[in-house]
């Protein structure tokens, strides 16, 4: 259990009161820190800043290789290994997050999406191979969301995990238990 110092009198916030008891200028107490708010994170916060997801591939000669050459597919193979269990950041373990990405569904029931991926950019694991292990969050929502939702841009809020979970559209380096996700919408240039 974490203790906290007593505030002073003066700034505490007053005891919580039943519905209808609170008088004008009453504030509710704000969240303890790391209690409240979702911190706004990238793509690129998952991935160790030591690890070149590229660097084996230089030994390939990649370009000298045909389609048809059975070195492109043992390459190809190496490739999804490699990316499968890519590092993951530790320190990203019970993390209040707020991350956009695009939603592969793994799970549905009826019209409504259960489980699913929130993958980095369109088209990842449906039209193009899955990216690596750190750049896929298993998501389960508290609520599920509309299965009209299927790659469309969201914006995840939710507790963090470590750890990998297989699927058939990918290996996940990320869980994601979500309180909230929502319409990605971009925010317009302001007009002068």
């Amino acid at each position: 259990a974490l203790a906290l110092a007593p505030l002073p009198a003066a700034a505490q916030a007053p005891a919580a009161k039943p519905a209808g008891q609170y008088a004008v200028g009453d504030r509710l107490a704000a969240p303890a820190p790391g209690q409240g708010a979702f911190r706004e994170i990238s793509w690129d916060d998952l991935i160790p800043t030591d690890w070149n997801p590229e660097g084996f591939l230089s030994s390939l000669e990649l370009d000298k290789l045909e389609d048809n050459d059975p070195r492109a597919a043992e390459a190809l193979q190496r490739m999804r290994e490699e990316w499968d269990r890519a590092p993951l950041v530790e320190r990203m373990a019970g993390a209040r997050v707020r991350i956009p990405g695009f939603v592969v569904p793994l799970e549905t029931s009826g019209e409504q999406i259960r489980e699913f991926l929130l993958v980095p950019y369109f088209g990842a694991c449906v039209h193009v191979p899955p990216p690596p292990a750190n750049q896929l969050i298993h998501v389960i929502p508290d609520k599920p969301v509309p299965g009209g939702w299927n790659m469309l841009p969201v914006w995840v809020n939710g507790v963090m995990a470590v750890g990998r979970i297989d699927s058939d559209m990918g290996t996940a380096g990320y869980q994601l238990r979500a309180v909230k996700v929502e319409e990605y919408v971009e925010e317009q240039p302001k007009r002068r």
